[in-house]
């Protein structure tokens, strides 16, 4: 066999690997060092001679002293401290009561919950659960449709991927080699354009058939406005306060994003104090997600990496871009096919997967076909909500099964969020046609004029 064959059956056997359910950055980092002992041997070598050993130690010094990759686990503490922090509760009553004389007002105030507290934590395991027991049983309570109940709990809790701080903004930051500060401020109105377009969606769907949410009764909603004020000042604005000062920091350019998660961390702890919800367990535990989460996230990068070398190596990159250029696509033909093969990538695998191993694949032909690399990359992050909603994984609707009513059937999770699912893609669609909505904010805030 030649060498590009060769790495078209590294790639091959890979995918075909993890299929079986073995763990993926550990695959990656024996599949790397495998083929690569093959790609660096020469005759007569010792065994522990061979550079794919020199190679993944500094694939591993690379991860460790990388300044963007610092970000990950201040941002994954903040989230924790966030969750555990007693506010989604108030959050949530707070916001229903606001969104009273709205159609479908509880499932609006599900999403309004759900897009600030993602935001906040970028946890889409830990929101979709939270909310699958508090927001989800009380929409079945009030009568709301399962599947339509289902779907605003399982696409709400996946907005953190695409809304700053977004972790995944910092990995494909990482990967590409970007600014993870110009990517935030390029995720900001599309990541409120895709939750506009879910209230938008439930609205027009109470508006359309009431029965679908009914009306609340009226001790639930004739609430004096200093009560509703008071909800809103002790669990709303607090929140709000964190995100905007952590965000604004970075897009101002007062912090790195690493700067503004250190601080967002630090105001996690006092925010999760002034609730009483600070301490030794809950800091223990925080610490304890926060390293093993930002552990997975390391050894992916480094295996990633590591088989990224060796297959490029091997001429398999090579054979995989000769393969787009024979296509004679245009610019928008393999904008399409590449969001195609990532949202099929999305039905087995995770964002951290798809971002970490596959869209670096995509990267060196951005410049061949004359595609931005933020503009890919808001284009991966709209596309890559809908691997946690797309049977036959569906990672949200399994963390929601979990914790639903026995009543309640994976199928029709699965149909409510399909729903939503189409919003992505007319989300995607709007951002392709008008850049302007990723472009523009950080064109405006970054050009020299």
């Amino acid at each position: 066999m030649t060498d590009p064959q060769v790495g078209m059956l590294m790639l091959g056997l890979f995918i075909f690997i993890i299929m079986l359910g073995f763990p993926i950055a550990f695959t990656l980092i024996a599949m790397g060092v495998g083929f690569g002992y093959y790609a660096y041997y020469t005759p007569g070598q010792e065994f522990f001679a061979n550079r794919i050993f020199t190679l993944l130690v500094q694939k591993a010094f690379e991860v460790m002293s990388n300044d963007v990759l610092t970000a990950v686990p201040l941002f994954l503490f903040m989230g924790y401290v966030v969750e555990r922090a007693n506010i989604l509760d108030r959050l949530f009553r707070s916001l229903q009561i606001a969104a009273k004389n709205i159609p479908g007002s509880l499932a609006v105030a599900t999403l309004l919950t759900c897009a600030m507290f993602a935001t906040a934590t970028g946890i889409v395991g830990a929101v979709v659960t939270l909310m699958g027991l508090l927001a989800f049983p009380a929409m079945l309570r009030a009568g709301y449709d399962v599947r339509l109940s289902a779907g605003v709990v399982c696409a709400g809790g996946c907005l953190g991927i695409l809304i700053p701080p977004s972790i995944l903004l910092i990995v494909y930051a990482a990967t590409a080699g970007i600014s993870a500060v110009k990517l935030y401020a390029a995720a900001v109105f599309p990541g409120f354009l895709l939750a506009g377009l879910y209230v938008v969606y439930v609205i027009g769907r109470a508006m359309l058939n009431p029965a679908l949410c009914p009306k609340l009764p009226p001790e639930e909603t004739n609430v004096p406005f200093s009560v509703m004020g008071r909800a809103l000042a002790t669990s709303f604005f607090p929140l709000a306060l964190l995100i905007t000062a952590v965000l604004g920091a970075i897009l101002f350019g007062l912090a790195t994003p690493s700067e503004a998660a250190g601080a967002g961390a630090l105001a996690s702890l006092l925010l999760a104090a002034g609730y009483g919800a600070l301490n030794f367990q809950m800091l223990k535990e925080s610490v304890f997600l926060t390293g093993r989460a930002t552990a997975m996230v390391c050894y992916l990068f480094i295996g990633s990496w590591t088989f990224s070398s060796v297959f490029a190596l091997l001429g398999g990159q090579m054979v995989i871009e000769q393969a787009f250029l024979s296509m004679n696509l245009s610019s928008t033909q393999f904008l399409i096919l590449a969001q195609i093969i990532i949202f099929l990538l999305g039905w087995p695998l995770e964002w951290t997967e798809i971002i970490i191993i596959f869209v670096p694949i995509f990267l060196p032909l951005l410049d061949t076909y004359k595609v931005d690399p933020i503009f890919f990359g808001i284009l991966v992050a709209l596309n890559t909500q809908t691997a946690f909603n797309t049977p036959p994984v569906a990672m949200a609707a399994f963390y929601l099964k979990g914790v639903s009513p026995p009543h309640v059937k994976l199928a029709d999770i699965f149909k409510g969020a399909l729903p939503f699912v189409a919003m992505v893609f007319i989300s995607m669609v709007l951002v392709y046609v008008f850049p302007g909505i990723a472009l523009w904010l950080p064109d405006y805030l970054y050009t020299p004029r």
